[in-house]
């Protein structure tokens, strides 16, 4: 199968349709665990932006001191506090909460800002074990992945996404960073099989390689996106994008379009020097109706 590239007309197809008879259920509901004491813009930015792409709802399961902080300044947020360790990340016995309400959500995101403290480590590796038996449409980024790198997990699920760049890709599957890159599709799909997962692999024309080893070529985006934050951003725009009914496939593929327009659109007026994950952001609603005007 050869490789497709994503490209405007092929996105203005996958878009989920708004129907004017709708509620915030209509859209979905997102759970986003992120965040730590010392990566709390994370948690912010991988929970806004879902928002900004049409979800219905977003809670950050999150300590206390990240909701605290964050709660005052994001009316549009739910929160869903977990129990810390020192204060400072989440407990390891805290993914007895996660249990309690996961059903009321259609998708989770995990990993934006966790950091990969022992006691984070055990409760992501919990929570994410837990997963395929809820069937929950997911996203796994950074700390998650680096996370599942040092653990025994050797099999995720086909209504799974994982959005590593080559670093942290290189920690989960062994393979060098140089290798990686050498022949970034041949990676992708190494780690699409090994895992039975879908992965977007982040960098420039980032790939999308699904569990059927389908490869999607990225053809938006520039140096703005290489900016702390950006990486959260796009795990909110592919979450949000599930959320409203797409798969798995068709979010990765969406969302990587999506996310890398904004930070050509925010350039232009920032200049690629100065865009930040905040930006991005802003730009989602003028990347959307780029997308859908024809």
């Amino acid at each position: 199968m050869e490789p497709q590239n994503i490209t405007k007309e092929l996105v203005s197809t996958l878009l989920p349709k708004r129907s004017a008879d709708s509620n915030k259920g209509t859209f979905g509901k997102v759970l986003n665990i992120a965040g730590c004491l010392n990566y709390q813009g994370a948690a912010y930015l991988s929970s806004v932006a879902p928002l900004k792409t049409g979800a219905g709802l977003v809670t950050l399961a999150a300590i206390e001191k990240v909701v605290n902080n964050l709660a005052g300044n994001c009316p549009w947020i739910t929160f869903y506090p977990l129990k810390d360790h020192q204060g400072k990340c989440i407990a390891g016995y805290a993914f007895q909460e996660i249990k309690e309400i996961i059903d009321d959500y259609n998708v989770v995101s995990i990993g934006p800002g966790l950091s990969t403290m022992p006691a984070v480590s055990e409760f992501c590796e919990d929570v994410i074990k837990i997963l395929p038996q809820y069937n929950k449409k997911t996203v796994i980024d950074a700390d998650a992945i680096n996370i599942i790198a040092a653990t025994d997990i050797k099999k995720l699920c086909e209504n799974c996404v994982i959005t590593p760049h080559p670093k942290e890709l290189s920690r989960l599957t062994g393979l060098s960073v140089d290798e990686i890159q050498a022949d970034r599709i041949k990676a992708a799909k190494f780690t699409a099989e090994k895992f039975n997962c879908n992965i977007v692999l982040k960098g420039k024309n980032t790939i999308v390689c699904t569990t059927e080893t389908e490869i999607f070529i990225n053809t938006s985006g520039n140096s703005a996106l290489a900016k702390a934050g950006s990486g959260d951003v796009l795990t909110g725009i592919i979450s949000g994008l599930m959320s409203q009914g797409l798969s798995v496939k068709n979010a990765a593929v969406a969302g990587v379009y999506l996310h890398g327009l904004c930070g050509e659109i925010a350039s232009k007026r920032l200049t690629e020097y100065s865009v930040l994950a905040t930006d991005q952001i802003n730009e989602i609603p003028n990347a959307i109706k780029f997308i859908t005007e024809q």
